[in-house]
């Protein structure tokens, strides 16, 4: 068993349970030796009462009873063969009879549970052929009642206990592992504690400890966004001013100046772009919730995207192939996506060798929590080392600093196809290929509609673009 809960529970109660039915057993054992001592007790009453009775008569039979009761503390009642008491007492009620009772008295272990708890009377047939009872009122040492609902009962009371033992033991585990995963997930606002319990044990500082990390974190994640967003601004006015005097310079400069302003405005037109990115990053790492969300056909946007790169990767002599086996309609933001896809697929061209494919698929399947649509763009290239594929996708990562300053990549284009594609409820991943580079898979929930009538399949459709 992998449930703590179940573990504590069911030892609890096993423990439990045999504690009470041996104590009802052995219990039950005392009661059965006292009963035999009993039994021996009466016998020798009897025959003694008897004895007394026909030597001497009622006066001497009744002096001999109650020498009993006062010594043995046994309440006895000798009874003729025609249910008649002998010593001139008035015996119980329940005694008329007895010795037919006594006959038919039942058998086995569930009977004699089921038995009246009372000592059952004894009788006897003297020398001159006359038959005599004797009935004692006092019970025998044990329980009383039967003891299969004794059982029940403290087997059902034990279980109820260990169940919310184990339940307050265990409910912090549970909550603590769902807050976890939410804190893995990137939801920095999951929370183990539960507002108005006020525990003091290992378990509940546990909790108190998680929360105060993860709220820590919470705040250090987002003081980090905010710094970001507001260099980000901040660079955004010296760089336009920037600009401006850079187009005055141009108009007043020589021909001679002209190759070194040309540089100073490439290199700006990267700065601002690469402002732009850290903007969209900081603003995905916020989780911003505000964004407007629409149906968007992901066949449409990926035909498009796939065209454009197809068209720039010409100059390396490579194609862009898009392979469409059902259309996928999910709930997001257009430029958003568009931006995310993008991304990937140009860096698949980026890196792909010279006169190879790009392959993009798309198709949907049944996933964890629904049917979602399955984006995968596939290259030629060299592959990224295993222990670089999660690092990928973080912010400035980049696996070949050479190869990136080549490129002019900054390592934040996976970045924002990540916190976007996370932004809308979905997950990437990347892969070797068995035959040489890399797969980046991209699983977005489908759209309401969609995972609810699912679009019927076609015959896959090849778009090779061609300019």
């Amino acid at each position: 068993m992998r449930s703590l809960f179940l573990k504590i529970f069911l030892s609890f109660w096993l423990a439990t349970a045999l504690f009470v039915a041996l104590a009802v057993l052995l219990t039950l054992a005392a009661r059965q030796q006292g009963e035999s001592a009993m039994e021996a007790r009466q016998a020798q009453a009897l025959s003694e009462a008897v004895h007394a009775y026909e030597s001497g008569g009622q006066a001497q039979l009744r002096g001999y009873l109650d020498n009993l009761r006062d010594s043995q503390h046994l309440h006895a009642f000798l009874l003729n063969q025609d249910g008649a008491e002998l010593s001139g007492r008035m015996p119980p009620g329940w005694s008329k009879g007895a010795d037919r009772a006594h006959a038919h008295r039942p058998r086995g272990f569930w009977g004699w549970m089921m038995m009246p708890m009372r000592p059952q009377p004894q009788s006897m047939t003297s020398d001159n052929g006359r038959r005599y009872t004797l009935v004692v009122l006092a019970p025998p040492p044990g329980p009383s009642g039967a003891p299969w609902l004794t059982i029940l009962i403290a087997i059902m009371s034990s279980g109820l206990v260990c169940y919310f033992l184990a339940r307050y033991l265990t409910s912090p585990v549970v909550r603590l592992r769902a807050a976890t995963q939410k804190l893995a997930e990137g939801d920095l606002t999951a929370r183990a504690g539960t507002p108005g319990i006020r525990r003091h044990d290992e378990m509940a500082e546990l909790v108190r400890d998680f929360d105060g990390m993860a709220e820590r974190l919470q705040g250090s994640v987002n003081a980090q966004s905010r710094l970001l967003s507001d260099i980000s601004h901040e660079l955004r006015s010296p760089l336009a001013r920037l600009s401006v005097a850079l187009a005055l310079a141009s108009q007043r400069a020589g021909p001679e100046a002209q190759s070194a302003l040309e540089r100073i405005d490439l290199e700006a037109n990267r700065l601002n772009e690469l402002i732009g990115r850290l903007l969209t990053v900081a603003r995905l790492e916020s989780g911003d919730g505000a964004m407007q969300k629409s149906p968007v056909h992901l066949e449409e946007l990926v035909r498009e995207i796939a065209k454009d790169a197809d068209f720039e990767a010409q100059g390396r002599q490579c194609r862009v192939v898009c392979v469409v086996t059902r259309d996928c309609v999910v709930m997001g933001t257009p430029a958003l996506l568009h931006s995310a896809i993008e991304n990937v697929v140009r860096n698949a061209t980026r890196y792909t060798r010279e006169g190879t494919n790009v392959e993009v698929r798309l198709d949907q399947a049944e996933g964890s929590t629904g049917l979602e649509a399955i984006l995968q763009v596939m290259d030629s290239g060299p592959g990224v080392a295993e222990d670089a594929l999660q690092k990928m996708f973080r912010p400035f990562y980049r696996i070949d600093d050479a190869r990136g300053r080549q490129t002019g990549g900054v390592g934040l284009g996976l970045a924002i196809t990540e916190r976007t594609v996370r932004l809308h409820g979905g997950r990437v991943k990347a892969m070797n290929r068995p035959e040489g580079g890399l797969v980046v898979e991209i699983r977005l929930p489908l759209a309401g509609t969609d995972a609810a009538e699912p679009v019927p399949p076609r015959s896959a459709s090849v778009a090779r673009v061609t300019p």
